[in-house]
């Protein structure tokens, strides 16, 4: 490789150079020879690198010159790099190594001949390494004994420069902690609506077996399951009740009911109750609930059944065949399931069409209705009418509006004179909340069972008076009401049970005598001693015998008064 600074080969410069030493980046430091230590060399040579100062090439302006080197005989640099020589300060720094110490290889000063006054080493300039621009305030590198640099470490960019200020850094901190919040808040939203859920689940529950336990439908509980009233003792069960009277305006006779709301267990019912129940009058004598309707009105007869069944009815509805049959009309007609075919009252001759046929879910008018609820077909009891009447009525609710204001509305309608303390609201809002328990399946019919004597009985009527009333028996001491034996001797077998109904709705009690042979034409009613004509001539008139047929004679054992019912005896007109 040429070198255009090298020495004794005709290079490119006049004047040949030689190696003085080396730099602190071990780079060559170079030095021209003199005419007087080269004569071979051509002394005005052209010298390219000249300066004003000399051919001398100071790289860092100190103003110092390097020192000359000396020569051997064959005009050759004595290179001596181990040589103590004065020291080469190339910073400019003014200090002086200690003699014998050179720790650039420079010769002795000792060693070497002077250098020719106004002689200077021309360096060729060679590139350190780069150096960016200073920062304000930077401290420069600073050397270290000998000339070399002494770096720090704060010098260097990537210590001066903290990992927090980097922006790559902080958005890197950034996503990382947003993230982290992001997933923390997360989780505190789902644990904030899992502790929600489990409040209002645990208040769903709560509640909906609140509302069981209190309507008496919880398992083994319910009245399906275990009875009425079996979740709240019967006593403290609330009970809305209102007696409600059918007259027949047509044939006579009436048909009682009880209509029965029970706010506490959500039960409807319709108690019926049979004429024959004995009941006691204001002055204490034994009546019965058919001669307690028609003598003593709607306000006695009430206080006379909470007497026995020991309820608390609120009202009296007084309802006329007309407006049972308007009733039905106005909620639309009525399904029922119908036990008789019902002829035509209005029908003129015999073996016409029924109005009401026998058969399941027939559909019933008004007119039809009222036929169903009052029928009684021949050698039937009083019971088996009382229960068609009790069909007719649930049949009505089921098709009555459940919304209060409707249901005020249609009794208002009805344009009907009610008894006090009843009105066309009160009435309408009771109606109507024994709709909806009819709509819904939580209603039920039950005949009120009575004895022959028209008393009550512990045992058989615990489960409507007790169970559904939430009352206790109290009919009127055995003996009161007078007894009276019956033997038929008309020839007719059904005349016996019509006068059976007429005497226990008359308040007597019927015994049955059976029947004589043979028949007779004209009836007789017997009693035994003075005292007991009063009575045999009540016993004719309810019969609807002449006073000529009451007679003192023998009577029947156990009875108060004898009848024997002759042809002359006209049942309808009882």
């Amino acid at each position: 490789m040429n070198d255009r600074y090298d020495t004794g080969n005709g290079g490119y410069g006049a004047d040949p150079y030689e190696i003085v030493g080396y730099d602190e980046y071990g780079r060559p430091v170079y030095q021209q020879v003199t005419a007087q230590q080269a004569p071979h060399t051509q002394q005005a040579g052209y010298d390219p690198y000249a300066q004003q100062q000399g051919y001398g090439y100071d790289p860092y302006a100190t103003g110092q010159q390097p020192p000359v080197p000396s020569y051997d005989s064959g005009q050759q640099p004595a290179y001596d790099p181990y040589a103590a020589q004065n020291p080469y300060d190339p910073y400019g720094t003014g200090t002086q190594q200690m003699p014998g110490h050179d720790p650039y290889g420079q010769a002795a000063a000792g060693g070497q001949q002077s250098r020719a006054a106004g002689q200077t080493a021309h360096i060729p300039h060679q590139p350190g390494p780069a150096q960016g621009p200073r920062e304000p305030g930077e401290r420069p590198a600073e050397t270290r004994d000998g000339g070399e640099r002494d770096y720090r470490t704060e010098q260097f960019a990537f210590v001066e420069d903290p990992d927090g200020d980097s922006e790559d850094v902080i958005d890197w901190l950034n996503f990382t902690e947003n993230r982290t919040e992001r997933r923390e808040e997360a989780r505190r939203r789902a644990r904030s609506r899992l502790v929600a859920l489990v409040v209002v689940l645990a208040l769903v529950a709560v509640g909906g077996v609140g509302y069981l336990w209190y309507a008496g439908k919880l398992p083994g509980l319910s009245s399906a399951a275990a009875g009425p009233g079996t979740a709240t003792p019967v006593g403290a069960q609330k009970r809305d009740v209102i007696v409600v009277h059918l007259h027949n305006t047509d044939k006579g006779g009436t048909s009682t009911a009880l209509l029965v709301d029970n706010t506490t267990t959500k039960q409807g019912s319709t108690v019926l109750l049979p004429n024959n129940l004995a009941l006691s009058d204001d002055s204490g004598a034994t009546t019965t609930l058919a001669k307690s309707v028609d003598g003593d009105g709607s306000s006695g007869t009430r206080d006379q059944l909470d007497t026995v069944l020991g309820t608390n009815i609120q009202a009296t509805w007084r309802l006329d065949t007309p407006y049972l049959q308007n009733l039905v009309d106005l909620v639309g007609n009525i399904d029922i399931d119908t036990n008789a075919d019902v002829p035509d009252p209005s029908a003129k001759k015999a073996g016409a069409e029924p109005l009401v046929h026998k058969g399941s879910q027939q559909t019933l008018s008004g007119k039809m209705a009222v036929a169903y609820a009052t029928y009684r077909a021949s050698g039937e009891n009083e019971n088996a009418q009382l229960e068609r009447f009790g069909q007719v009525m649930q049949g009505t609710l089921r098709k009555l509006s459940s919304d209060p204001s409707a249901a005020i509305t249609t009794v208002q309608t009805l344009a009907q004179i009610l008894d006090p303390p009843l009105t066309d609201n009160d009435l309408g809002t009771f109606l109507a909340k024994l709709s909806d328990l009819a709509k819904s399946g939580d209603y039920k019919t039950a005949m009120l069972p009575v004895q022959t004597d028209g008393t009550l009985s512990a045992k058989t009527s615990d489960s409507v008076v007790k169970d559904i009333l939430g009352g206790t028996a109290k009919s009127p001491a055995a003996g009161s009401a007078v007894r009276v034996s019956v033997q038929n001797a008309t020839g007719v077998k059904d005349d016996t049970e019509k006068a059976r109904v007429v005497l226990l709705n008359g308040g007597f009690t019927f015994l049955d005598g059976g029947s004589p042979t043979g028949t007779q034409a004209v009836s007789k009613v017997l009693y035994a001693g003075a005292s007991g004509r009063q009575n045999a001539t009540e016993v004719a008139k309810t019969l609807g015998l002449p006073s000529s047929s009451v007679a003192k004679g023998t009577v029947s054992s156990g009875a108060d008064v004898s009848v024997v019912l002759g042809q002359d005896y006209k049942p309808s007109a009882s």
